[in-house]
């Protein structure tokens, strides 16, 4: 039975990682520092293969001895996205880049490492806003910029895989609602109405239980996979800010969005993506865009947005 080591693993992403590895027969431990109070975790502690720890990914007492005793390493602590890396630049810093150079620094060759980095760092993509993993990146924010080294720095290590994943979306035990598609349903579901800046940029998404599936599947076909870096989307969900508005009022029929053509979005990225790269190695996206807003508008019978943000 092999050993993973989750880093972050009560998160988002996590919190529907980690089952989805038990079920799969690893035995996982997870570090998290439970910032945001969650139990996200609760459900599994009855499992004798899963083991939490309440810590932080800065502290080499923590993450040095954990790191000698993985055989596979897959690193989600972080302040994640460029609002909450702008509010917390030191943390952000320490975090994102430092802690995950440290963790490098000690991982052996041997250790598998599967890593989630982001598409934003495609910025505004080419003169045609189309990216694949070959095109130059343009970082545009701190937290983009930050993954772009460590990207760099994970594949000098051959056992390696980097996740460039899309926008996120979808229920998970840990919300996020300042995600894209979270925001804007979350705003239609208690709001009615949004505002939109530059309704024309382009983002790619991807459902949060997809980007598990293709974490697994890294893992599941790793011999082929390893030493290379891939796009994770939703190949037909390129949309703009004002296409998902129209997705999301199929489902919620009286929201109304209206277009601020004189104001300036602050995230300027504007981009097209590819993920042929990955499709090709025989991975398949089984949450469509729709599927997710329904369960969103669900979810958000339940909830209220007191807790569940980043920022």
């Amino acid at each position: 039975m092999k050993n993973i080591i989750v880093t972050g693993g009560a998160g988002y992403i996590g919190s529907i990682l980690v089952p989805e590895l038990l079920q799969k027969g690893y035995r996982v431990t997870v570090i998290d520092n439970f910032l945001y109070k969650q139990n996200s975790l609760a459900n599994i502690c009855h499992n004798p293969n899963f083991q939490v720890i309440k810590g932080d990914v800065r502290s080499k007492h923590v993450i040095v001895p954990l790191i000698s005793k993985a055989d596979i390493i897959i690193p989600l602590a972080a302040l994640v996205g460029a609002p909450i890396a702008n509010q917390n630049s030191v943390d952000a810093t320490s975090i994102n880049l430092v802690a995950t150079h440290l963790m490098l620094d000690k991982i052996s060759k041997d250790q598998i490492v599967v890593m989630p980095t982001t598409n934003s760092a495609y910025g505004t993509g080419d003169k045609n806003n189309l990216c694949t993993e070959e095109s130059e990146l343009k970082p545009i924010s701190q937290y983009a910029t930050h993954k772009v080294e460590i990207e760099k720095r994970l594949m000098e290590f051959e056992n390696s895989i980097s996740l460039r994943l899309a926008t996120v979306f979808g229920m998970s035990p840990r919300m996020r609602i300042d995600l894209l598609v979270n925001d804007f349903t979350y705003r239609a579901v208690k709001d009615g109405a949004i505002v939109l800046f530059e309704s024309h940029f382009k983002r790619n998404y991807i459902h949060v239980r997809d980007v598990a599936r293709a974490f697994i599947h890294g893992l599941d076909n790793h011999d082929s996979m390893k030493g290379e870096i891939y796009n994770v989307g939703l190949s037909n969900a390129n949309l703009s800010k004002l296409e998902l508005c129209e997705a999301i009022k199929k489902h919620v029929p009286n929201f109304i969005f209206k277009e601020d053509n004189f104001s300036k979005d602050p995230d300027q990225r504007n981009y097209i993506v590819s993920n042929n790269k990955i499709e090709k190695t025989g991975y398949e996206t089984a949450y469509t865009l729709d599927m997710g807003i329904e369960e969103l508008v669900k979810g958000y019978t339940m909830l209220q947005n007191t807790r569940y943000n980043n920022i």
